[in-house]
């Protein structure tokens, strides 16, 4: 029986983003295996595996995770192995060096969003950008999700011989097919605090630094002055959950803004969000704002690669680079009916391309090479 291997650093990692993969190979016959640093149950994997894998290139655990890893390779002998995140990518492209040369091993290695790219803090390029170039020649694939990725690697790469660009890992859109009807829209905004003429905006995303949610506070502080009847939806957990909670308090915000945590009422959000604001410093891809566009939710988002790759700016959303900006485009899109109808019709057109079953045409045809 044919062998494949998906590894990432964490188990939520393939939860998220790869089980219409694993299925897929299930389906074609294959033994299923994953290797993560965690020890959740993955549907349709045969053999799950502990490796000790760290985000953080720096520690020691991942030297352990190598040696690991090359036990069950060894073991297994897969006939694909394909590796995920920046640290999962790492070492198992190190581990798998001799099963590429002793049985014929493919490795396939997808960047989400290198951690080096322009405008990237110069640490990141001297800690990242070596990794990544020294371990593209263990790489037989290299899969990047946007331009900018795709460009860099091809320039800087040469000894990865088979590099592609492919949109994103596929957008699963079955939890957003269902339209509300308008009495449902208004149970859910009464469930959640919102009176009938408020104008809702929203934001799906892990509460950190990067994500930079504290843009989007601000910019409500200020809003909130102008137009009182702003509701910012946070959904999503995260490290800065208790600070942004201290901060609305203390600008006296809490009408406006709610922190919702991690929800499973993702396509009820949306359906009642009149404008989608995301924020964060850098993208690969993100998922969040295919699924607002798929919704016909206009967006507005902060200029980086992930977001150019999605948002062509006044055609289908707007980019933003400060907020000043943000403030400006808020209020064109709540007083222009007309663009904001425009630029939902784009959306939906363009999001297309990067539902889950074109993705996967593009990763059958991959993985069939």
């Amino acid at each position: 029986m044919k062998k494949v291997l998906f590894t990432a650093t964490v188990d939520s990692h393939i939860k998220q983003f790869h089980i219409p993969y694993l299925k897929l190979f299930k389906e074609k016959g294959y033994e299923v295996h994953v290797a993560t640093n965690g020890m959740e149950e993955i549907k349709y994997c045969d053999k799950k595996n502990m490796v000790s894998f760290e985000r953080n290139p720096i520690k020691l655990n991942n030297l352990k995770a190598i040696k690991q890893l090359k036990k069950i390779i060894e073991k297994e002998k897969f006939d694909i192995i394909h590796c995920h995140t920046p640290m999962g990518g790492v070492v198992t492209r190190i581990a798998a060096i001799k099963a590429r040369k002793k049985y014929g091993t493919r490795v396939i290695y997808t960047a989400h969003g290198f951690h080096f790219f322009k405008g990237a803090p110069i640490l990141n390029w001297i800690i990242y950008y070596p990794i990544e170039k020294i371990c593209s020649r263990w790489t037989d694939t290299l899969i990047t999700i946007n331009t900018e990725d795709y460009e860099i690697a091809k320039k800087k790469f040469k000894k990865c011989k088979d590099i592609r660009l492919v949109h994103g890992v596929g957008l699963d859109t079955s939890r957003f097919e269902r339209e509300l009807t308008d009495k449902e829209k208004i149970e859910k905004r009464r469930e959640l605090g919102i009176k009938k003429d408020d104008i809702v905006f929203s934001y799906v995303a892990e509460l950190n630094k990067n994500k930079n949610q504290i843009l989007l506070i601000n910019t409500i502080k200020e809003l909130n002055k102008e137009i009182p009847n702003v509701k910012l939806l946070l959904v999503g957990k995260g490290a800065l959950y208790e600070e942004y909670q201290k901060i609305i308090k203390e600008d006296n915000i809490e009408e406006n803004i709610q922190l919702l945590g991690r929800r499973e009422d993702i396509n009820e959000v949306l359906s009642i969000t009149d404008i989608y604001l995301a924020s964060s410093l850098r993208e690969g891809l993100p998922v969040n704002i295919m699924e607002a566009m798929y919704k016909g939710v206009p967006v507005i988002a902060t200029d980086n690669r992930g977001h150019r790759e999605l948002i062509s700016d006044r055609k289908c959303g707007f980019i933003i680079n400060s907020e000043k900006e943000i403030l400006i485009r808020i209020k064109e899109m709540i007083n222009n009916s007309k663009l904001k109808n425009m630029i939902k019709k784009e959306e939906k057109y363009r999001v297309n391309k990067y539902l889950i079953n074109n993705v996967m045409k593009e990763m059958k045809i991959i993985y069939g090479d």
